[in-house]
């Protein structure tokens, strides 16, 4: 199999150009191709000489490839269905509002986090997304042209698979590369706190931690990264950083009734964030077959942000998008096309 340019940084084109007997400014000629003009195929870089797109394409793809399958929800939502070059499947959700839209970015097919909430934990983790694989979500998109924000909120846990994941965070801000501002990006961490202090002083892109309970046992019970990295330490770091200036830090929270949305909650989550300046974003629980758990009713959750409100923790209700088509928070699973019946 042919290797792919795209998700190559400028000193591995540099590099590559070196190899092919280019001069070292044909890196940026390649990377203009492939990251700004999104090019499907190598003989399309009309500036670079016929012998050397030739030599290039004996061993090197361009590396875009196309979803394999489109659903669409009743409110706008797209779930696209991509396989990587492994053989293994990832879904992306690209979220129309207005003059806005999102993509909801996988770096990973499947997780191991085993979030209870969560149908991509249950699936497990088959893969870690190389660059080109997540970059390639974005890439191939019918409506690249239209985005204006990114969000890691996709499948997988992203600081699971770091490297990866920070080399596509280079390739999307560099001014080689899409050359997007920091701003249009925001990644999701369940707390992987030995990688949060490279991430964040590495990029500065937002940052969305899932916190989802304040308290350590409770939080354990749904979300078992607790028990490797408690949430108590990764707000430890997240004090010792800056987000009073253009980044942004925030805290999801899936609402389960009953469970983490009671007022010893909200005084513990006020305790928990003492000192780091950030918004919690509640978010409505999705259900997944066999799942104990439920959604307060619309009214309760006003309630929930309003009590948090109050006692000054900047809180909003995100609203939930691209139910119907298995596309929102917490749905997102290819195990019928893993494990094929």
């Amino acid at each position: 199999m042919q290797k792919p340019l795209y998700g190559m940084n400028l000193a591995q084109l540099e590099a590559l150009a070196a190899r092919t007997g280019l001069p070292r400014f044909a890196a940026r000629q390649i990377a203009r191709w492939l990251y700004v003009k999104h090019i499907d195929c190598i003989e399309k870089m009309t500036d670079l000489p016929a012998a050397a797109r030739a030599s290039l394409a004996a061993e090197y793809a361009a590396g875009l490839t196309p979803p394999e399958r489109v659903s669409v929800s009743s409110d706008g939502t797209k779930k696209y269905l991509f396989r990587t070059r492994e053989g293994h499947f990832v879904e992306s959700a690209y979220i129309p509002d207005g003059d806005r839209a999102t993509l909801c970015v996988s770096s990973q097919a499947g997780c191991r986090m085993g979030c209870r909430f969560c149908a991509t934990g249950r699936q497990g983790l088959r893969q870690s997304l190389p660059t080109n694989d997540i970059l390639n979500q974005i890439g191939s998109l019918p409506e690249r042209e239209k985005l204006t924000n990114l969000v890691f909120m996709g499948m997988g846990e992203p600081l699971d698979n770091a490297d990866n994941v920070l080399g596509a965070l280079e390739i999307l801000t560099a001014p080689w590369g899409f050359a997007w501002s920091p701003t249009r990006i925001t990644l999701s961490t369940a707390g992987v706190a030995p990688e949060l202090p490279r991430f964040l002083e590495t990029t500065k892109v937002h940052l969305a931690v899932s916190l989802h309970n304040p308290f350590p046992e409770e939080r354990a019970a749904i979300m078992p990264v607790e028990r490797a990295w408690p949430i108590a330490d990764v707000a430890d770091i997240l004090r010792r950083y800056d987000f009073s200036h253009q980044r942004r830090v925030s805290f999801e929270y899936i609402v389960l009734s009953g469970m983490n949305d009671t007022p010893r909650h909200i005084r513990a989550l006020c305790r928990l964030l003492d000192g780091i300046r950030c918004r919690i974003n509640l978010i409505r629980f999705h259900r997944i077959p066999g799942s104990p758990y439920f959604s307060p009713d619309p009214e309760a959750m006003i309630r929930f942000r309003d009590a948090l409100t109050a006692k000054g923790l900047q809180t909003t209700i995100r609203a939930s998008r691209g139910e119907d088509i298995q596309a929102a928070c917490g749905l997102l699973s290819t195990t019928e096309k893993e494990n094929p019946s």
